[in-house]
Parts: C-alpha cells; structure tokens; sequence
C-alpha cells in the first residue's frame, strides 16, 4: 500500500469539506433531533459525531503527541454533552488535522507506528499507510452513518463524492 503526503493532505482537505457542511447541518436540528436515538451504532447524530471527535483526538495524539482523550471509546459519545461546545472543538480538530497533514514529509508517512489499543490491551505495531488510512475510513464511515441519520431527517444534504471536492 502506498500513501504519500500528498494523499494524506487530500484526505485532511476532505474531511474540513465535508464537516464543513455537515456541522452546520445537524446544527440546524433541534437539539432532541440530534440526540434520538436513531439506531445507529452510536446512536444519535450527536452520539454519533462525538464518537468521531473521540476517536480523532485518539489518532492525532498517536501522530502529533498532543491532547488525546483519557475516556476509553465507551465514554466517547459523552464527551461533548454540549453542542455548542462540540462544534467548537470539531472546527480545532480540523485545523490540526489540516496543519498536521501540511506538516508531512516523505519519511513521515513511511515505517510502522507504536501504539497501546485499548480496544486490544495490547501494543500493537502497524504500518502508517495502514493506520492513515484507517484513520481518513474511520471518518468517512461515521460520516455516511450522520448523513444517512440526517437524511431521514428529512436534511437536505450537498454531494459527498470526494470526486466533486474543490
């Protein structure tokens, strides 16, 4: 597998996109709109969207030594109780995915990456490519789940395809 900075950087651009308009979307739902449960796998919309921020700041500690949540992934849908607040630090997260992703340089993204998993409890060595790339699907997937969860909110959403990304 071959993942280069560049694509590292399309990615990062691409998911700013799509939360661009995601964000501003769920926040035009009440707010009992967005915290009912609607059977996906981390319930609501706001379950949901702060499951990935969780999972975000996980990563990004794991690759450029910052904050990272101490919560373990159960407790992820509950970090941000406040969607006010949530907003606020999905709009950081961005920017320091998009400030990391500029940072990279060819070595960056070459080599294995040392973590401890709490999903495993266990070290685990893996590939960057396969860790970044992990990384970009996980957000990807949620996402499809949040704008499948808007859409049967009856949310009139814009073109996902990463194709049509400017």
């Amino acid at each position: 597998m071959s993942v280069t900075p560049d694509w590292v950087r399309m990615m990062a651009q691409y998911n700013a996109w799509q939360n661009g308009w995601m964000i501003p979307a769920a926040s035009g739902l009440s707010v009992d709109a967005r915290q009912l449960d609607r059977g996906a796998f981390f319930g609501s919309i706001h379950g949901t969207l702060s499951h990935l921020l969780w999972g975000d700041s996980l990563w990004m500690g794991r690759f450029d030594g910052g904050d990272a949540p101490d919560a373990p992934i159960e407790a992820g849908t509950q970090n941000f109780p406040d969607w006010d607040g949530y907003v606020a630090a999905r709009g950081a997260m961005d920017q320091r995915i998009t400030r990391w992703a500029a940072s990279l340089g060819d070595g960056d993204v070459l080599g294995e990456l040392t973590f401890w998993s709490g999903t495993k409890q266990a070290d685990l060595v893996v590939p960057k490519a396969k860790v970044f790339t992990h990384f970009f699907n996980h957000q990807t997937h949620h996402r499809g789940q949040v704008h499948g969860m808007l859409t049967g909110a009856g949310v009139t959403t814009p073109d996902t395809d990463l194709l049509f990304m400017e």
